[in-house]
């Protein structure tokens, strides 16, 4: 019981859905999308690098990015602490938002993003090359072609959850990411830094 009191995982499911009932406040008083969606230019509202991530354009949106959660958040979290994973969810995923309203912005309008999808993704990566068989099989291959497979992987993963108007530019960043921290274990404690060790993802 103090495990589940305690999980990284419920407490970011009770942000999302706390930000979620914010913004439905929020639009009995007619305050916009914008006050809650990362676009550019950044400084004209850096609070949304943060809010942007646990904000959602709707119940299916906010549902699906809590299944997703629930599931690699909850094996994630059993080889870190709470701290590491609120950093690195956060971070994760800010980074992939930010990489898609940048990208985007050089070959068109200008876009808006909103949703945890990124650091969820960051998320599956990590627990895909964070566990004592991926660390084994990849520790066999060069630096180059542990790279090649991030990236097949990344986006075959991407195209998979593609659809309209969702933020494929943060599904890939948000994966590869993962897939990095998971090689280099870094969301792991002290007592699981050794591949060998019987941590299992």
């Amino acid at each position: 019981m103090e495990r589940v009191t305690h999980s990284p995982t419920l407490k970011t499911l009770q942000i999302l859905t706390g930000v979620f009932l914010v913004q439905i406040l929020a639009g009995f008083f007619h305050v916009g999308y914008g006050l809650f969606a990362l676009s550019l230019p950044l400084s004209v509202a850096p609070w949304t690098i943060v809010v942007s991530v646990y904000a959602h354009a709707g119940i299916v949106h906010l549902v699906g990015n809590a299944l997703a959660l629930a599931l690699f958040g909850l094996a994630v979290e059993r080889i870190t602490t709470p701290v590491r994973f609120h950093l690195y969810f956060l971070v994760s995923g800010a980074l992939a938002g930010i990489t898609q309203v940048t990208v985007s912005g050089l070959f068109g309008p200008s876009v808006s993003v909103i949703g945890a999808s990124g650091a969820v993704f960051a998320l599956l990566g990590y627990a895909l090359t964070g566990n004592a068989l991926a660390i084994g099989v990849l520790s066999r291959l060069s630096q180059r072609v542990q790279a090649g497979v991030f990236v097949l992987i990344a986006v075959v993963v991407t195209f998979l959850t593609a659809g309209p108007g969702v933020a494929l530019l943060a599904h890939f960043t948000g994966l590869v990411i993962g897939l990095l921290a998971g090689r280099v274990r870094l969301l792991h404690t002290d007592e699981n830094t050794d591949p060998t060790t019987a941590t299992k993802l």
